[in-house]
């Protein structure tokens, strides 16, 4: 984010915000969620919570609120670049699998797993590449969709040209 700040670059904010706007929005609603009603009703920001951790690592855990507005604020200011969806596909495939086999134990990205929880109910290949199916045909292409739909409704450049 700070090199497509620096940069002015469509392209790094498309390709981020194909991914994080679903995956922030949902922290940001777990976490409102669970200061209005005490639940997590998605999980995640548990640690936000817990007296054990240090105030300064719970606060910088607020950056996740500021990643939705900052993209959508990019993108209307410098256009949205359709070619993001494809290469967070392809970083998606890079990241998830390169966790899956090295270092199981960091399971950030649910490469073994939903929900931190390693499952056992198919073959754990047979899970990841579903999972690198799903995860760009449930989540990047749809929002890439509505960020294409978005752009257009409010006159956004919609890069590259001539496609």
């Amino acid at each position: 984010m700070a090199v497509a700040l620096w940069r002015e670059s469509a392209l790094l904010f498309s390709w981020q915000a194909v991914s994080l706007l679903c995956f922030q929005s949902l922290y940001l609603i777990d976490l409102v969620g669970a200061l209005l009603t005490g639940h997590h009703a998605i999980g995640g920001t548990e640690y936000m919570f817990d007296p054990h951790l240090s105030i300064h690592v719970r606060l910088f855990g607020l950056f996740h609120v500021v990643i939705p507005p900052l993209l959508v604020w990019a993108i209307w200011r410098l256009g949205y670049d359709r070619r993001g969806w494809k290469l967070q596909t392809l970083t998606c495939w890079i990241v998830v699998s390169t966790n899956y086999f090295w270092r199981p134990e960091h399971d950030v990205n649910w490469a073994r797993g939903l929900f931190f929880r390693q499952q056992h109910t198919v073959p754990g290949l047979m899970f990841l590449a579903a999972y690198l199916v799903a995860v760009p045909l449930v989540v990047y292409y749809p929002t890439h969709r509505a960020l294409q739909w978005w752009a257009e409704r409010m006159g956004i450049p919609i890069l590259p040209k001539g496609d």
